[in-house]
């Protein structure tokens, strides 16, 4: 299999932008912002719908949840990651108790498009592709674990919406798969770069390779972040990435397995902040010249001109040491105080005025 999927110059503008629910995302764009709640609800129905309010005043563009339904997706065989809960005997037993009605993710994602809020949530089984398509959600979310489920991926992409694609526990060959069983179909892609550890730490975040994948597939890229800290997110943005999704929690002290890896509701609005900054900078470029022109004001304020260091006489034969160079740039510019040297002071001057041409003899 090659390193590298062949795409035609067409697909590759047609893969680097896309939209979602009617907003441009990709190149050149602001970074697309989604908060991820995941299970960090406990099964609480209010805590999701808390989770969508804190959302929308952080300002991400999008909520993000997990849609489980235990009996599709898993098995009592099925291990604790990380033995958490004091309440479930198993990891299916906890699965159960994440799970919602259809008619309650119905409200959760009303709830969302009110804040102002794209609704997604990752799927995990068929039947939740099911309900979501019902529900109308504008992008597809595959995990890490679904990269390798190609059923599942081509029933994403029949629905003709974008998919976000994480990649954390792939190399890229299996990436390579996911991305050209998804593009066959015409389907917009983004890959996002993922490390699947909970928190992962900084040197296992891998910046580096949103420019890879960006290199290798020419798509939007970016990152979904499970550090727990607001740097990895805050430079992905700085490097240009067009897509990122990071954990957030209404506080540390929460109970769940991905409290460690999420933000508090002020650093996520930090990331908003910072995309606003992003798009700002990155859309006024600068004239040097012409910003120099409107500062000729500051300029004479802040230059300097040639002025003499002690009272000088009338007549002085003017000798370099006898000069110096002052604000403001109102006389003779400092760049021509070689000039001066050797002519003759036409007046009496004192240090406390710059010097200017009519001070001299002709």
């Amino acid at each position: 299999m090659s390193n590298q999927p062949r795409l035609q110059s067409a697909d590759v503008k047609a893969a680097a932008q896309f939209e979602i629910a009617g907003r441009p995302v990709g190149a050149g764009l602001p970074a697309y912002l989604i908060a991820e709640v995941a299970q960090a609800h406990d099964g609480s129905l209010g805590f999701a719908h808390a989770f969508i309010d804190a959302a929308a005043d952080a300002r991400a563009d999008a909520i993000k949840f997990q849609t489980h339904f235990a009996d599709e997706e898993s098995t009592r065989d099925e291990q604790f990651r990380v033995k958490f809960s004091r309440q479930d005997d198993s990891r299916f037993d906890y699965w159960k108790r994440m799970e919602f009605t259809d008619e309650q993710w119905f409200g959760l994602a009303k709830h969302a498009e009110e804040r102002g809020l794209d609704f997604i949530s990752s799927a995990f089984s068929m039947r939740a592709v099911e309900l979501l398509e019902r529900i109308g959600m504008p992008v597809w979310k595959v995990a890490s674990g679904e990269l390798l489920s190609p059923g599942f991926l081509q029933r994403l992409a029949a629905t003709g919406k974008p998919v976000l694609l994480s990649s954390g526990m792939s190399p890229y060959d299996e990436i390579e798969q996911a991305y050209n069983l998804l593009r066959s179909t015409g389907a917009p892609v983004a890959i996002l770069q993922c490390t699947s550890r909970y928190p992962t730490q900084l040197p296992d975040v891998g910046l580096n390779v949103i420019d890879e994948l960006r290199r290798r597939f020419g798509c939007a890229v970016g990152l979904s972040d499970h550090s727990g800290q607001v740097f990895p997110a805050l430079i992905a943005m700085a490097r240009g990435a067009n897509i990122v999704e990071a954990h957030i929690t209404l506080d540390k002290r929460m109970f769940g397995p991905d409290v460690s890896s999420s933000l508090t509701v002020e650093e996520f609005g930090l990331l908003a902040k910072t995309r606003d900054a992003i798009a700002v900078l990155d859309g006024n470029p600068v004239d040097k010249d012409a910003m120099a022109a409107e500062m000729a004001t500051m300029r004479g304020l802040f230059q300097k001109s040639v002025a003499v260091k002690r009272p000088l006489p009338a007549g002085t034969l003017l000798t370099r040491d006898m000069l110096t160079t002052k604000k403001p740039a109102s006389g003779i510019p400092a760049g021509e105080i070689e000039r001066i040297v050797g002519r003759t002071l036409s007046r009496a001057v004192e240090p406390d005025r710059v010097l200017n041409w009519s001070d001299l003899d002709e």
